[in-house]
């Protein structure tokens, strides 16, 4: 394992590097929402800096997303460092000094309502953000041109609102906006924010660039792009609308039932059929240049369909424009949305009057819908319209697919009950006349329906006796002389069972679990099992994610346990009083012991990598985490995180890809790519499946139908292990229609591993056992022995309680979770399989 001792003044090579990377293509994450010939500015000018994220940039959300950084770029000092003179800094320290005692107070109100409850004030002030507190000051800055940095952050823990200081504007916000609007004569609104923001208040603001959550350069990049020394090409991957006017908003947040009665009809699957106006639809951006689609042409090869469309750059700028195919299905007996994605590319730069041709090709079969009626996936007969543009609302009739007759394409078995609704369904939408006129002008390919394939799905059988064997050393596995079936068979229950837990430590204590949960690496989020270290297998390191690696920043060798010097950092130390807080800062401060260090990148957030529409720039992002994984000693990251944006509502938006699964699965699956070019290195797809809320997240229940968990929540998934090969999956903390997702045999079992053919390791979020209480939730906890029989192989981060569950359940004929000793085995076998292809032996230890 490779271990750094420097000063913490020492800037490695590495860090300048990948902070020149994430600065290089954070610009194709953000996205021109509206531009009135303001953007770009020609040179550094003397400059009005004003709003909240001005200074206290925000570059990623909290919880497991944060990346504890050396330090990042902020707004105000990228700009002072592109030679910008900010002529605004009385007004920036009199809204620091502000935010600074309105946080002070909230968090110490907080404090004593968790001291009240008896619960510790970490976990009991997860995910609140301080409210944006009132003020007035004068906006007196000199120089003709402003920039308004609106910001906002949010979180694990902890769904968002739409209350004002949140989705909403405050009125101060509003105030200040509109006035700078009239007060300068150039004028831009820069929105740092993980998620939607409601901007009607200000709707008339000529010129809005969504920049986003950035990472470690994030106001070097602003920088760039404010002075077209770089320039934004992304587009919104879930669309903007008022948030009424989402059917997910109706019951979103129930602690114990949420009910997705919206079925498929999901963001721009709704508001495109509906017909509902929008703020701005799903895959819109604008760039610093125009371009033009010419016509499009299709072909079908077997049932592979390639659409290849022509681009021009017919303005004035150098730029990329992502081109995206959609496909309406025909009108049948299963209700379809108007449209749904079904390809995209995003073109190579082009100079002004430079042109080039983006081909895309998809798979027929993936235009196939759920037909829950027969458990099947089916096309149906009829004409199927190809639709090339460069958004949602913005495409044109490129062909037609006419498919002859009916075609089954893959025969599954249930994996949910039925959620006790019916979803809603939605009157097809017709053609317009314009749309109907392109219609019958379009070429159409004929599709047989005999040539399409069908899949049969064959269940999994109970897992194979594991008999009692030789002892067998972790070295002989590693040297071919012993199979991890055999080294499994020398094993007894109760070492099956632990390989089945993460390595815990008789601790209560939650900084164990939060802020030093592993040996070997300082602040990483836990390990596998280190209760067999006699026979020589070592422990795999997993580290959270997904903006980056989440770790302690300075750490020190406490009797060979690396300890995170700090494990708490930023607001969270708010949470507790001056005392405790100094006592966590100054922990091992004068003991003797070197100190040494370790210095992460924070890359874009999740949202911000999937709308630049680039699977290249997502997997180097990838192949950046994959270095610093190798040089820290992390083998596992736990991201990917690729659930669907539901509602602009859920706390962790910011660390998912998008509304949509294809675009999802195709940002995951590049990123893992990235990733797990490094030898040894695996990412960890989450949260399996329907994390779309964060109230009561341990005990949620998900309730929504089959087709609309296949056509819309795993299909991400299946994409993501289509592309790619992840090495691990993690479990979601919900329950799926009544049962935790951790705990369920048709989910992780027939769907994951029979359907998906997944056979790496599944593990579960951490503490969904128990370790986090009931507090008069509905539902219960989650068991380890309902884990291990469902084909979940490592309950995290691994508790006494766990094993002692495990072993009452092989013994016990009525455990509801009873389970033998080939469960186990099965189990630990796949553990041992990815022990093996990290490829640890005891020396990788430290």
């Amino acid at each position: 394992m490779k271990k750094l001792v420097t000063s913490s003044h020492d800037i490695l090579p590495y860090e300048t590097r990948h902070a020149d990377l994430v600065r290089a293509l954070a610009p194709e994450c953000m996205v021109l929402l509206k531009n009135d010939g303001t953007l770009p500015l020609r040179e550094p000018c003397r400059l009005a800096l004003y709003g909240g994220g001005a200074r206290r940039t925000v570059k990623g959300g909290t919880g497991s997303g944060d990346v504890n950084v050396r330090r990042f770029v902020n707004v105000e000092e990228g700009l002072e460092a592109a030679g910008f003179e900010i002529t605004t800094k009385r007004w920036l320290d009199a809204y620091d000094a502000v935010v600074s005692d309105a946080k002070e107070r909230f968090f110490g109100e907080l404090r004593q309502e968790a001291k009240a409850l008896g619960v510790n004030p970490l976990i009991y002030g997860m995910g609140r953000m301080a409210p944006d507190p009132e003020y007035d000051f004068p906006l007196d800055g000199e120089g003709d041109t402003a920039v308004y940095v609106l910001s906002r952050i949010s979180g694990e823990g902890a769904d968002r609102t739409a209350a004002a200081g949140d989705i909403a504007l405050t009125a101060g916000e509003v105030r200040d906006i509109l006035a700078l609007r009239e007060k300068y004569r150039r004028f831009v609104l820069v929105l740092n924010t993980g998620g939607m923001v409601d901007l009607t208040p200000v709707r008339d603001v000529g010129t809005v660039l969504s920049m986003g959550q950035l990472g470690s350069a994030s106001g070097d990049a602003l920088a760039d792009v404010l002075l077209g020394r770089a320039y934004p090409s992304g587009k919104l991957t879930m669309t903007w609308a008022p948030l009424d006017a989402y059917p997910s908003t109706a019951g979103f947040g129930d602690p114990d039932d949420t009910d997705y009665r919206e079925g498929v009809y999901v963001g721009y699957r709704y508001f495109d059929t509906a017909n509902v106006p929008v703020a701005v639809p799903f895959g819109f951006g604008l760039g610093y240049s125009f371009f033009d689609l010419g016509e499009p042409t299709a072909e079908l090869t077997g049932t592979q369909v390639r659409v290849t469309v022509p681009v021009s750059n017919a303005g004035g700028f150098k730029g990329r424009e992502v081109v995206q195919v959609y496909v309406s299905a025909p009108e049948g007996r299963i209700p379809k949305p108007m449209q749904e994605l079904r390809g995209f590319a995003k073109t190579p730069e082009l100079a002004p009057g430079e042109s080039c041709e983006v081909k895309i090709t998809f798979d027929a079969v993936s235009m196939a819908s759920f037909d829950p009626s027969r458990t099947c996936w089916v096309l149906e007969e009829g004409d199927y319209i190809l639709r090339v543009g460069t958004s949602s609302r913005d495409t044109r009739i490129a062909g037609i697919l006419r498919l002859s007759g009916e075609a089954v394409t893959r025969r599954v078995r249930s994996i949910v009950e039925k959620p006790g609704f019916e979803d809603m369904v939605l009157p097809a939408r017709k053609l317009t006349p314009a749309e109907r006129a392109q219609a019958d002008a379009a070429p159409v390919i004929e599709l047989a329906p005999e040539f399409i394939p069908c899949r049969e799905v064959r269940p999994s059988g109970r897992p194979e006796e594991l008999p009692l064997g030789e002892r067998r050393a972790w070295v002989d596995v590693m040297e071919g002389r012993a199979t991890a079936e055999e080294f499994a068979a020398g094993l007894t229950d109760p070492e099956l069972a632990k390989l089945c837990a993460g390595d815990y430590r008789e601790s209560d204590d939650i900084l164990e679990i939060i802020g030093n949960a592993s040996s070997t690496v300082a602040g990483a989020a836990g390990e596998t099992s280190g209760k067999l270290r006699s026979l020589g297998l070592p422990t795999a390191v997993m580290a959270d994610g997904p903006a980056g690696l989440r770790l302690s920043r300075e750490y020190k060798n406490v009797d060979g346990r690396l300890r995170g010097s700090t494990p708490l950092q930023g607001d969270n130390l708010l949470l507790y009083d001056p005392e405790e807080r100094a006592t966590m800062l100054a922990a091992g401060g004068d003991d003797g012991l070197p100190e040494y260090y370790q210095h992460c990148t924070a890359m874009p957030i999740g949202t911000c990598v999937a709308q630049s529409w680039n699977e290249e720039l997502a997997e180097k992002l990838g192949d950046m985490m994959g270095e610093e994984m190798e040089l820290f000693g992390v083998h596992i990251w736990l991201a990917p995180a690729l659930n669907i944006q539901r509602s602009p509502l859920c706390g962790r938006d910011f660390e998912y890809y998008s509304e949509d699964p294809l675009v999802s699965g195709v940002t995951a699956a590049a990123v893992t790519r990235g990733v797990q070019a490094h030898s040894g290195r695996y990412t960890t797809i989450k949260h399996f499946a329907c994390n779309n809320q964060e109230t009561n997240r341990y005990f949620s229940n998900s309730r929504l139908s089959e087709r609309a968990l296949r056509e819309i929540y795993l299909r991400g998934f299946e994409e993501c292990l289509r592309r790619s090969a992840p090495g691990f999956v993690m479990s979601s903390y919900n329950l799926l229609n009544g049962e935790h997702t951790c705990t369920s045999p048709r989910l992780l079992t027939g769907f994951l591993r029979d359907e998906c053919c997944f056979g790496g390791v599944v593990m579960t979020d951490w503490l969904v056992t128990g370790g986090m209480g009931r507090r008069g939730s509905k539902w219960p906890c989650a068991s380890a022995a309902g884990n291990v029989k469902a084909g979940n192989d490592i309950t995290m981060p691994g508790m006494p309680g766990d094993i002692a569950d495990m072993m009452e359940a092989l013994g016990d004929d009525g455990h509801p979770y009873h389970i033998t000793r080939a469960d186990l085995g099965r189990c630990a076998v796949r553990v041992l399989r990815a022990l093996r292809a990290i490829n640890l032996v005891d020396g990788d230890m430290a």
